[in-house]
Formats: C-alpha cells, structure tokens, sequence
C-alpha cells in the first residue's frame, strides 16, 4: 500500500478519571455522527452534548408556522439547524429557505450537516452575515411566506471555552460570534472608560452593582494587570461582591399600614408614601455568630439603601405617572417569629416616597 495516501492515525484526546470533563475532552459528543448512542445517553440524562444545540419548542414553531410545500422561509439565526432542518423537511423537495448567521465556525459545520441529511443549495441558501440584511435577502427571494427569529448564543457557543462565553471554565476573555471581525472583549477593555462600562452593565444587563464593578475592573486595568481570561474576570467580580450571601435566600415584600399622602397639590398631583417590610427566613438558634451574621446582612442592606438614593436612576422604576423621590430604612433588621424549624423570620421596615402626576 502506498504509504503516501495513508491517512494518518490519530490517536483520542486522553484524561484522567473515567469520564472526560473539559469540552475539548469529550471526543464523543464532538462527534455525534459517530458516536449516537453517547449522544442519546447525554441527552436522556436532560443535557446537552458538548458542541451541540438542542432546538426548543420545533413542533410548537411548525404548528404555528403551518408550512406548506413549494413555499419560501427565512431563518435569521441558522445555529446549529435545528429549526432550519425542521423547516426544510417541511417544504419537502419543494420551495427555498434562506438563513443567516454571524459566526462561520458554526455556520460551516452546520452547512456540512444540513447537505449531508440531503439539503444542499437547492433547497438552502445560507449567508454568512447580520439578520438585519433581511431587507436584501428577501429582494432576492421575492419575499418570504414564513419567518423565524430565534435570537441570541446557543449552547456550542457558550460551552467552547475558546470562544470567551462563560466563565465556568478558563478561556480566552472574546465574547464575538465572528472571531474574525472587529476586537475581543479583553481588547475593548484595554481602553474603556470607567463611566462608559458602568453604563454598558446598566443599560444592557440591568446590572446592579453596576458602578462598583466598573471601578474594579478599570482599576485594576490601570494598575497594568491585563484581563484577558473569563478566569481573572471572574475572578475580580467575586472578589467585588464577596459581601452578597453565597447562598441564595428566599425574600418577600410585604406591605404595612401608614399614611398614603404625605402632599397634595391642586392639579391633583400629590406626593405619596409606601411602607414595606423586606423579610426572609434564615437559621436562628444558640450560635451568636450566626444570628449576628443574618443581622450583619441588614446593616449592609441599609447602607445599600442609602446609597442607591444618590443615584437617581438606581430608584425603582414605577408605573406611568408615577416618579420614586427615595426610599429610607425605617428600622433596623430585627428577628421575628421564630419557628419549631430553628429558623426566624427576619425583616426590616422601609418606606419609599414617590411623585404621582394629577389627572388635570
């Protein structure tokens, strides 16, 4: 045999332990036209294989949608096909579909998988490009008698640590779907400003802490320590908000009684009150550490309080016509009702002033 034409062996990813854990470990589940009866194991344990993107809702899609053959769809966010290959079968032979997608690492494996289940450029059109062209596209097509829009990451995205998604395992800080367009998110930090990231954390994410984390990590940019890895982001956002509880803690909102108007003006606009308590459950016993520990958790919640009310937009968002002025602590936290369990409830007392418009 000419040794020349030999396709060389190569030998599987090894690891320690019974069972891969890294994503690059999982040969297998990289591998599902090979491997399907691991791939079935995966998902009938409720998980994803590693690399993959289990489609949700098909048939809930394909009922509303009513496909019909000889018709032409779009899919704005072609993924890894799951919806697309759906749709397809659909049309059966007859009609057109285009997709786009941002991402051609994804995109090119999801092209091979599409004309190897028989869906090739006769029946798939896919554009390497933002949805927002849909406009183009559909000059092209002569318009589209279905769409589907199914944004945002999918799972081979965010579980491939190389590509910056998530931050449960060390990989490159990248955060872009194309990564060979524009620049990494290490990079756009090497030279944001402290204000302009605080705004990016509220305005994209609703962040909280948003201010507090943008000070630690323009900070610790100035200090010439680079973050280029989801580990060192991570990294300096637990060590930002080590004061929050590690365990998550069940929270009501209770209304009390207390004076409703506080001002009325003659247009009818008045400014009003609201008092609260926000209470939770936690253990209560002979330990003083851990009865201090709860009442420490509404000291800092008080000096939380206080500190939103110097920023304005920090304030709860009410209804139309209605504007939050502050919201004050009230009493200290305090335990209350103690239960069989070992555990009391703890609370602490609020009220919150707001402006309501008058209807003339």
């Amino acid at each position: 045999m000419d040794q020349e034409n030999q396709t060389p062996h190569k030998r599987r990813v090894r690891y320690k332990g019974k069972y891969p854990k890294k994503f690059e470990e999982k040969y297998k589940e990289l591998q599902p036209e090979k491997y399907q009866d691991t791939i079935q194991h995966v998902i009938q344990k409720g998980n994803t294989p590693a690399g993959m993107h289990i489609s949700i809702m098909v048939q809930e899609i394909l009922d509303f949608l009513q496909i019909q053959p000889g018709q032409v769809g779009f899919d704005a966010t072609l993924g890894y096909g799951g919806h697309t290959k759906a749709m397809l079968a659909c049309l059966k032979g007859q009609g057109h579909m285009y997709a786009t997608d941002v991402d051609p690492e994804e995109s090119a494996k999801t092209r091979k998988r599409l004309e190897e289940a028989g869906y090739g450029e006769d029946m798939l059109s896919i554009r390497l490009q933002n949805f927002c062209t849909i406009d183009e596209i559909a000059k092209e097509a002569g318009g589209f008698d279905f769409i589907l829009a199914d944004l945002g990451v999918s799972s081979m995205q965010i579980d491939n640590p190389k590509r910056g998604f998530s931050f449960k395992v060390d990989g490159p800080l990248d955060l872009r779907l194309n990564q060979e367009k524009g620049i990494s998110a290490a990079e756009r930090l090497d030279t944001i400003e402290r204000e302009e990231l605080a705004g990016m954390l509220y305005e994209n994410s609703d962040e909280p802490y948003c201010e507090e984390l943008a000070k630690a990590i323009t900070d610790e940019i100035r200090r010439g320590n680079r973050i280029d890895t989801t580990t060192k982001l991570r990294e300096i956002i637990e060590k930002t908000l080590d004061f929050l509880p590690e365990k998550a803690q069940t929270y009501s909102v209770d209304s009390v009684p207390g004076p409703e108007i506080v001002k009325r003006y003659l247009d009818g606009s008045a400014v009003k009150q609201f008092d609260f308590v926000l209470a939770s459950r936690e253990f209560f016993g002979d330990s003083i550490g851990q009865n201090a520990d709860n009442l420490q958790w509404y000291e800092e919640f008080s000096a939380w309080v206080a500190q939103q009310n110097r920023r304005p937009k920090h304030l709860p968002e009410l209804m139309p016509g209605r504007r939050a002025q502050k919201v004050e602590v009230t009493t200290s936290g305090y335990p209350f009702q103690m239960t069989s369990e070992g555990k009391a409830r703890y609370q602490i007392q609020l009220k919150m002033t707001y402006f309501e418009k008058g209807a003339r």
